[in-house]
C-alpha cells in the first residue's frame, strides 16, 4: 500500500475528512503502522488508550462489556476520543482478519491540529454537534424514565 493510499484512506476516516492534504501527508507520515495477524489483539478493555487507529485494511472487532460486538474496516477510527485525550480502552480490539492498522497518537493529533488550525476549528465544530447530539438523546432517554417511574 502506498503513500497515496495511505491519505485517501485517512480522508474518508472519521474526523481526519476535516484535513487538508498538507495535514493528511504528516499524519501518513508521521503516523505508526502495525500489522495484525488473523486473532491478534490490538489492545483490551482498560489499556491505556494515548491515540486512535485508523483501519487501513482487513477487519478489527470491537467487543465491549456485556456488548454486540461491533466490526471495524477500513477506514474506520477506532478511538475517536483519545485522539483528544488519553484515558482507558472501552473495549477489546482484536483482528477478525490479517489487518493492518495506523495508530495516531494524542501528541501527533495535537501537532497537526497546531500546524492546521482550520482542521481543528472544523473539528471543534463537528465535536459541538456531536455532542449536542448525545445530550439530545440522554435528554430523550431521562425523559422516558420520569415517565415510566410516575407512570
Amino acid at each position: 500500500m502506498g503513500f497515496d493510499d495511505d491519505i485517501a484512506i485517512l480522508s474518508a476516516a472519521p474526523v481526519f475528512g476535516f484535513f487538508d492534504s498538507g495535514a493528511l501527508r504528516l499524519l501518513s507520515f508521521a503516523g505508526e503502522r502495525l500489522a495484525l495477524d488473523t486473532g491478534e489483539t490490538l489492545f483490551k478493555r482498560g489499556d491505556r488508550a494515548d491515540g486512535g487507529y485508523v483501519v487501513l485494511s482487513g477487519a478489527i472487532e470491537l467487543t465491549g462489556q456485556g456488548g454486540v460486538p461491533i466490526v471495524a474496516g477500513r477506514s474506520a477510527l477506532i478511538g475517536r476520543t483519545a485522539l483528544f485525550a488519553p484515558g482507558k480502552r472501552p473495549a477489546d480490539a482484536t483482528a477478525t482478519t490479517k489487518a493492518e492498522v495506523m495508530r495516531i497518537s494524542t501528541q501527533l493529533m495535537t501537532r497537526v491540529l497546531k500546524e492546521f488550525p482550520d482542521a481543528a476549528v472544523a473539528i471543534y465544530d463537528w465535536l459541538a454537534d456531536d455532542l449536542g447530539e448525545l445530550t439530545r438523546g440522554l435528554a430523550q432517554v431521562r425523559a422516558k424514565l420520569v415517565d415510566t417511574r410516575a407512570g
